[in-house]
C-alpha cells in the first residue's frame, strides 16, 4: 500500500511540476492541468474516486486496492 501511495503522490507531483514549468515558459494556459489536478484533489475524499488511484489499482491487482469507491 505504502507504494501505491508513494507512486500516486509521484505522479501528482510531477503533473503539478509540469504544469508550473510549461505555465511559465510556454503559456498560461498550461495552469488549468494544475488546477484540474488540484480539484481532483478535494474532491476524491468525498467521492473516493480517483483517477491516478484507478489507474495504479489496475496495474498493481495484487495489492490492496486505494479509493475503489468501495471503502
Amino acid at each position: 500500500m505504502q507504494a501505491k501511495i508513494r507512486a500516486h503522490d509521484g505522479i501528482v507531483g510531477v503533473l503539478y511540476m509540469i504544469s508550473v514549468v510549461l505555465g511559465a515558459s510556454v503559456n498560461m494556459q498550461w495552469l488549468w492541468i494544475a488546477g484540474a489536478v488540484a480539484a481532483l484533489q478535494i474532491i476524491s475524499p468525498l467521492t473516493r474516486f480517483c483517477p491516478v488511484y484507478f489507474i495504479l489499482n489496475k496495474m498493481m491487482p495484487n495489492t490492496e486496492p486505494i479509493q475503489n469507491g468501495s471503502r
